[in-house]
């Protein structure tokens, strides 16, 4: 038989690591494969990049959807572990888990309806959306595809982020800025944070003298926690003390109203980034992230018919 969808993979994934022990992506596979009727050449058959298997990265798949769900955990690197959330799932669906499933879940309504830079909504394979995908050129077919990839890592980027101490952030942020191209060629970036520090943890040099400065505070907050104005007004006076105008504040989480608004009437020039956006310019710049495939869209080269010595 053909290799099943993703999201018929779910529920045979989610019930692979009922027995509450953490497994990696291959002990999943092995798992899954006799469960869904995967077998022999279908098993080995693979991507046209020839750089996976389609089973394994339909399983892959399963896990990235299911975890924005909050129905399975990564602990560290490549190991899952079902959640309570995904226990009870697993008990109350005992057909099938899919994207209608995960739909009741407001994290994956958030990860589902994020947009990309062009304002339009992401689309997941499978939902009646992607399928929209068959009227549009190769080109944007491929953009719209790319897009909810990258969306889907952002999304798992966070969860790493918030996995790791608050001072992993702080690096984090000033290594994205150097990648964005701040501190100009000579890279002239300081992590001056420390536990316990109420100013800046780091400070960005835009030219040599070091005339032309950006401070960087970095916060790690839960996703659904909010910087709160006193914490914006204590780093436009940490900036005012570093004699600076102009400020970067980044968190995992997301910023108040009254914060923005502060951040809006006072005379620096502040840049906000949330969690949200953190991930997508990680992923923009290539931070945290490595390119897997690579694929080429190729054209009809007029040039080649027109040569009069062929």
């Amino acid at each position: 038989m053909a290799v099943p969808d993703y999201e018929t993979l779910m529920r045979p994934t989610l019930a692979a690591l009922a027995d509450g022990q953490p497994k990696t992506r291959g002990q999943l596979r092995e798992a899954v494969a006799p469960v869904a009727g995967v077998f022999g050449e279908d098993l080995e058959r693979m991507l046209p990049s020839g750089k996976a298997t389609v089973f394994g990265s339909r399983v892959g798949w399963a896990l990235t959807y299911m975890s924005q769900a909050g129905l399975v955990s990564r602990p560290k690197r490549g190991v899952y572990l079902i959640t309570d959330r995904g226990r009870h799932v697993l008990d109350g669906q005992p057909d099938r888990v899919d994207n209608k499933v995960l739909a009741q879940f407001p994290e994956f309504l958030e990860f589902k309806t994020r947009r990309n830079d062009k304002g339009e909504p992401v689309g997941l394979q499978g939902d009646p959306q992607s399928t929209t995908v068959a009227a549009l050129s190769p080109t944007e077919a491929i953009e719209r595809l790319i897009a909810d990839a990258d969306d889907a890592i952002a999304a798992e980027l966070l969860d790493r982020v918030l996995a790791q101490a608050p001072a992993f952030l702080e690096r984090l942020s000033l290594r994205l800025l150097k990648a964005m191209g701040y501190g100009g060629k000579e890279a002239l970036l300081t992590h001056t944070g420390k536990p316990g520090d109420a100013g800046l943890d780091g400070i960005i040099r835009q030219d040599a003298l070091g005339l032309d400065l950006v401070g960087v505070q970095a916060k790690r907050y839960d996703r659904d926690s909010s910087v709160q104005r006193p914490e914006m007004q204590a780093f436009v006076g940490a900036l005012q003390g570093a004699q600076t105008s102009r400020g970067v504040f980044v968190t995992t989480g997301r910023f108040s109203g009254g914060a923005r608004l502060f951040a809006e009437q006072v005379p620096l020039r502040l840049v906000l980034i949330d969690g949200t956006e953190l991930t997508r310019l990680m992923v923009r710049y290539g931070v945290g992230v490595a390119v897997k495939e690579t694929f080429q869209l190729k054209s009809v080269d007029d040039d080649f018919f027109e040569d009069s010595d062929l």
